[in-house]
C-alpha cells in the first residue's frame, strides 16, 4: 500500500509540474504556437513569414593565397536557403543553408520596415549577419562576414524568393542540363604525330567526366533497380542517380559537382545537412545497390573547353 501511494504521488508531481499555474499544460514542441521564456508565455506573431527563402547568394571573391595577385576578383556564387521558423516580438529563429552546411541563426524583426538582422552564431569561420527585407514573396539584402580575413567572399547579395518545400519521387533532372562534372578535371597522356618531321611527341590533356542520358531515364526513387540495370552505366550516371533520391528529399549538398547538376533544376531545394531517415525503403535498397557498383565502376573523360 505504501507503494502504491509513492507511485500515486510521483505522478501527481510529474502531471503538476507540466503545468501552468492556471491548471493548463504548457506545449513543449518547438513548433508550438507558443513558446516558455522565464516562465513567461510568450505568443508567436507573423506566422504568414514561416518558411523557406532559397535563391543566389552572391559577392566579389577576393583571393587569399599569397601566390595569386592580391587584385583579382571573382564572383562566388552559390545557392543559399534560409529556414524562418519562430518569430516572436523580440526574437527570430531559424537556420541558413549552404554548401552543405546547416547553421542557425537568431536575431530581430523590424515591423516598421518589414526587415530582418540575423545572426549565425560565430564560432565558424563561416558565420556572418544576415541583414534582410521582405517584398512580396521574397527577400532581399545581404550578408556579412563576422570574420572578413577567413572568407573569400565576405560581403554577398541576396535574393531568395519563398518556396514550398515537397518531397516528390517523379522529379529528374531537366533534359537540357548539363551533364559534364567541371570540379574534377583529369589529366592524361596523349599523343600525336608531327606531319612535317614524322615524329610522335606527348602531351598532357586536361578531361572532364560526362555522364550519359542514363540520368533522365533511370529514377531510384520509384523503381526497384537490379544489377542488369546498372551493369552498364558510367560511374558519373550512377552517382547522378543516387543523389537525384538525396535531391528530392532536399539534401543539402558539400560537394560542388552535384550541387552543380541539381541547381539546374526548379525543383532542388536545399533544406538540410541529412535526410536519410527520410529515405523510403525502395530509395534504401537502391541507394544500397548503387553504392556497390559505384565503388569499381569507371568514369568516361572527354575534353571541353570552358
Amino acid at each position: 500500500m505504501k507503494i502504491l501511494k509513492l507511485t500515486f504521488a510521483s505522478l501527481l508531481i510529474a502531471f503538476l509540474s507540466g503545468c501552468k499555474k492556471d491548471g493548463t499544460v504548457t506545449e513543449n514542441s518547438k513548433d508550438s504556437l507558443i513558446t516558455k521564456k522565464d516562465s513567461v508565455v510568450v505568443p508567436e506573431v507573423h506566422q504568414e513569414f514561416y518558411g523557406i527563402y532559397t535563391g543566389e547568394f552572391s559577392g566579389k571573391e577576393m583571393m587569399h593565397d599569397s601566390e595569386v595577385d592580391e587584385d583579382y576578383e571573382g564572383v562566388n556564387i552559390k545557392k543559399l536557403s534560409l529556414k524562418i521558423n519562430r518569430i516572436t516580438q523580440d526574437s527570430v529563429y531559424g537556420q541558413s543553408i549552404v554548401n552543405g552546411t546547416q547553421r542557425p541563426f537568431r536575431g530581430v524583426f523590424n515591423e516598421g520596415t518589414q526587415s530582418f538582422i540575423l545572426d549565425e552564431p560565430g564560432n565558424d569561420k563561416t558565420d556572418g549577419r544576415f541583414e534582410i527585407k521582405l517584398k512580396n514573396d521574397s527577400v532581399i539584402g545581404k550578408w556579412t562576414a563576422f570574420n572578413k580575413s577567413a572568407v573569400k567572399a565576405p560581403l554577398k547579395n541576396l535574393k531568395l524568393i519563398k518556396k514550398d518545400f515537397v518531397y516528390n519521387p517523379n522529379f529528374m533532372m531537366d533534359e537540357n542540363s548539363d551533364l559534364i562534372d567541371w570540379e574534377n578535371p583529369k589529366d592524361f597522356k596523349e599523343k600525336y604525330t608531327d606531319e612535317e618531321t614524322g615524329k610522335t611527341e606527348t602531351y598532357t590533356a586536361s578531361k572532364n567526366r560526362i555522364a550519359s542520358d542514363a540520368v533522365f531515364k533511370i529514377n531510384a526513387s520509384k523503381q526497384k533497380l537490379s544489377e542488369k540495370d546498372l551493369k552498364n552505366l558510367r560511374k558519373l550516371d550512377m552517382e547522378i542517380i543516387k543523389n537525384a533520391v538525396f535531391a528530392r528529399h532536399g539534401y543539402s549538398f558539400k560537394k560542388q559537382t552535384y550541387r552543380n547538376f541539381f541547381e539546374q533544376t526548379d525543383w532542388y531545394i536545399p533544406v538540410s545537412n541529412n535526410v536519410d531517415s527520410e529515405l523510403t525503403p525502395l530509395e534504401k535498397d537502391n541507394v544500397a545497390l548503387l553504392n556497390r557498383f559505384i565503388k569499381y565502376a569507371e568514369d568516361k573523360y572527354d575534353s571541353f573547353g570552358r
